[in-house]
């Protein structure tokens, strides 16, 4: 499958087959999408294709580029006609194209069919009788429903990175940390949930190891905005420096807060790693 990520990746190959979207979160609304993707490309001998966008649509699309003005003829002309070759398209039920969004399925499949090329609309993919979205998805990870999140996305919500030298302040303090730095970039500072979490790490060992993590700016420690992810693996004191590894975040224990000092914060760190063990403890008797 080919992926494009902005027009300086689009180039006239094979014929295609093609989807378009922000893909953030791949959750199971968008995996149910590529995989018909894939499917109806092989059918139809077409190479299969996706279109996405880095950095995120609302930067993409800012009344700066000059790709958020192309009307939604020339969108169709010029980059899915000439530029990608698209034959087939396939598209969610709320895909909208062009300048002030003003293209939809509708207009798309006369356009297509004035410009021969197919297109399909994917039904629409329901949990608990709620539409699967990447809004709905935001909204869970933003309330700290991790368990919710973790249904839409077909499992945990995770971060992966490689582990950076962090201040070696969790060392000092009894609980060592696997750091990973997250979302640095000027628009993107807020992290899609932060807090305290009940933790599971891949890539350390053959199965994933219980830990508990903090997401987000340190706010007793540091005050530069930088946002972290410092994962506290429990009974785990290998050198994991430049590895990669994923963390997935199963629980939500609490908000970030401000400790008065040091002592103050180490306890509750005490508290947060009882309470993640607890919840692992639980598991395996259940």
């Amino acid at each position: 499958m080919n992926v494009f990520r902005g027009p300086t990746q689009f180039s006239a190959g094979p014929a295609c087959a093609l989807t378009i979207g922000n893909f953030d979160g791949v959750h199971r609304g968008h995996r149910a999408l590529l995989k018909q993707l894939k499917d109806g490309a092989k059918e139809k001998g077409l190479v299969s294709c996706v279109m996405t966008f880095e950095p995120h649509p609302k930067e993409f699309f800012s009344p700066e580029q000059a790709f958020a003005k192309l009307t939604p003829e020339e969108f169709v002309s010029e980059i899915l006609v000439k530029r990608l070759n698209a034959k087939w398209i396939l598209i969610g039920d709320d895909f909208c194209y062009g300048a002030k969004r003003a293209g939809n399925f509708a207009s798309l499949k006369a356009s297509g069919n004035q410009l021969g090329f197919e297109v399909s609309s994917i039904a629409t993919v329901l949990e608990d009788g709620e539409r699967i979205s990447s809004s709905a998805l935001r909204d869970a990870l933003a309330n700290g429903d991790m368990p919710l999140a973790s249904k839409l996305l077909g499992r945990p919500y995770g971060i992966s990175g490689h582990v950076i030298h962090g201040q070696k302040l969790g060392r000092e303090l009894g609980f060592p940390t696997l750091n990973l730095a997250v979302a640095n970039h000027l628009h993107h500072r807020k992290p899609a949930t932060s807090g305290i979490f009940v933790a599971q790490v891949h890539g350390l060992s053959n199965k994933p190891l219980p830990a508990v993590a903090s997401l987000g700016v340190r706010p007793t420690v540091e005050d530069e905005g930088r946002v972290l992810l410092e994962t506290h693996v429990f009974d785990y004191d290998q050198d994991a420096y430049g590895k990669i590894v994923t963390v997935e975040l199963l629980e939500k224990i609490r908000g970030e807060e401000k400790y008065t000092d040091l002592n103050t914060l180490t306890h509750a760190i005490a508290a947060d790693a009882q309470y993640a063990r607890n919840y692992f403890q639980k598991k395996t008797y259940v």
